[in-house]
């Protein structure tokens, strides 16, 4: 059981984890007037700093996982409530919500939700800020 836990920590994440650091998430931050601007290049860091917390996790501290996935939820909710676009405010919500379901399973060892989430970030928030 503990293996299996281990495997789905350290393997499930892999794929979602990539497709954020390849995706260049965000990567038109700073063509969106208001205040998009800085609520995209704020999102950008949120997720940078998410990927850096989980990446010194042991695989086995599901807790800790879970903990790092709610605090992402809660900061993607704060910059929802700062966006001006409703475009903006309606996906990082989404996001929010997606992450906050995501966290219990994270919390017991299955990350395939939040590997979904995590796989699905840079199209929705992404398009939210081109």
């Amino acid at each position: 059981m503990r293996n299996r836990v281990v495997r789905s920590l350290a393997g499930g994440l892999k794929a979602g984890m990539a497709v954020l650091a390849a995706s260049g998430l965000l990567s038109a931050c700073g063509t969106l007037g208001g205040n998009s601007d800085a609520v995209c290049a704020d999102t950008k860091k949120a997720f940078q700093q998410f990927v850096t917390q989980v990446r010194g996790v042991p695989a086995t501290d599901a807790a800790q996982w879970r903990q790092a996935t709610e605090r992402l939820a809660g900061r993607l909710d704060a910059l929802a409530a700062d966006a001006e676009d409703a475009e903006l405010e309606k996906a990082l919500k989404s996001e929010a919500d997606a992450l906050r379901a995501a966290a219990p399973g994270v919390g017991t060892g299955d990350v395939s939700r939040l590997n979904t989430v995590l796989t699905g970030t840079p199209k929705q928030i992404g398009d939210a800020c081109a």
